[in-house]
């Protein structure tokens, strides 16, 4: 397979929502909360947020939709009221990130409730808290569903969610929609299904539903995975089974130094829209990566730099277990150091402390630095914070938000203490 040619890299202000060419977002300087609030330090641009969920939205045409933000991209509660006062619904995975938007004030109506294994007792607590819709991926949980819900004396909202068996043409540990993947029901098994579930007292169904997959960048994925959906809607139309909506999940992708991303928010929007045309069907989508993506930043400090055997190496203080996503997709995040400005010959290996060779940011990187300079890895708004860990007993960063020119803590620096909290000796 031919290799993907790398686009001539650009200024990370060029593409990053929010921070400027002096090192600032919103006005308030990146080194000045390093020196506040310590590194690493999560750092998150509200207005940045703020805009990419209206761009959804100005898509121009007389028809609305529903926004579900995938809140596994960023589970903060500070984010999630943000986006909730924005009037976002919430795509959930699990019974914590249902209990995280209750607790955020978000609107359980307005949850879709996503995943292959949900339990009797996550089922139970969605049932409880009245969600708008489960996302069913399979035969049994139907089943179960059907019965839990029976049990509770409810009616249960539900949309299956089909596998259109579409190659999102993305990492394939990001892929959702082909028929190699756990997730979904097969297109062929869906009619039956829809069926059984329609005559079922203790189960309503309201619309049809699929998600192919994560950081998309062109429409033509999108597109053929809502021909499939929308081909058996209007079979189920047609046999006498009601829909409300159909969900044609989320995964757009976000732009970064290298890959130019030309497909807009509003472009996804108006031409999903326009594809569902003169159906009585709501349109949701569930945006996550592109909404808060480039909304954040990674701060962090130079502990080391080291000269070995041919290689500079840049040691800083973030690792693998604040931002995973280097070592386990192999992305090659875009660095800066806000302390000095780069030299125009340096190459460096900027690597963090942990101890596993996979925790390397990137190799051959044009950066230079020196200890305690502030360096900034762009784009981790999503899927940073929400997958890191405390592997080699690290204590999980802090996080900021801005918003209008002011920053304010939304989550406290883990301590030694936070670590073993749990812990029975």
């Amino acid at each position: 397979m031919m290799a993907r040619q790398r686009r001539r890299s650009r200024p990370v202000s060029e593409f990053l929502s929010g921070m400027d060419a002096q090192g600032c977002v919103g006005g308030v300087s990146l080194v000045d909360l390093v020196a506040e609030f310590g590194s690493p330090l999560y750092v998150y641009d509200g207005d940045a947020i703020r805009g990419q969920f209206r761009a959804y939205l100005a898509h121009g045409l007389p028809r609305e939709l529903q926004l579900h933000f995938a809140m596994k991209a960023n589970s903060n509660l500070a984010i999630l009221r943000l986006l909730a006062a924005e009037g976002a619904g919430f795509d959930i995975v699990s019974g914590g990130e249902l209990a995280r938007v209750l607790q955020a004030g978000g609107d359980a109506a307005q949850v879709v409730f996503s995943g292959v294994a949900k339990s009797d007792a996550e089922m139970q607590a969605a049932l409880a808290a009245g969600i708008g819709c489960f996302n069913v991926e399979s035969a049994a949980e139907l089943q179960c569903l059907a019965e839990v819900a029976s049990a509770m004396g409810k009616v249960a909202p539900v949309a299956l969610r089909v596998n259109p068996d579409v190659d999102a043409k993305t990492h394939p540990y990001i892929s959702t929609g082909m028929r190699e993947n756990k997730f979904g029901v097969a297109l062929e098994d869906a009619p039956a299904l829809y069926r059984w579930a329609a005559v079922q007292p203790s189960l309503r169904v309201v619309g049809v539903g699929c998600h192919i997959g994560s950081q998309i960048r062109s429409l033509a994925p999108f597109l053929q995975a809502a021909d499939s959906v929308l081909t058996l809607a209007d079979a189920l139309v047609a046999e006498g089974i009601a829909l409300g909506h159909v969900d044609l999940g989320g995964g757009l992708g976000i732009e970064t130094a290298d890959d130019f991303m030309a497909l807009t928010p509003a472009d996804l929007s108006r031409a999903l829209l326009e594809r569902v045309g003169e159906r009585p069907l709501r349109l949701h989508l569930q945006p996550g990566r592109s909404l808060v993506g480039n909304a954040g930043l990674l701060l962090s400090q130079v502990v080391f730099r080291k000269s070995q055997s041919g290689r500079d190496f840049l040691m800083l203080d973030a690792a693998m277990n604040d931002y995973v996503r280097p070592a386990l997709y192999q992305v090659r995040p875009s660095l800066v150091n806000v302390s000095r400005p780069y030299d125009g010959v340096s190459r460096m290996d900027v690597v963090g402390p942990v101890c596993e060779s996979s925790d390397t940011f990137a190799r051959d990187f044009p950066i230079c630095g020196e200890r305690g300079d502030v360096v900034v890895i762009p784009g981790t708004g999503a899927y940073g914070f929400s997958m890191a860990s405390n592997y080699n007993s690290r204590p999980r960063p802090a996080e900021v938000l801005i918003e209008g020119g002011q920053a304010r803590l939304i989550r406290r620096r883990e301590t030694f203490a936070d670590l073993w909290a749990q812990e029975v000796l």
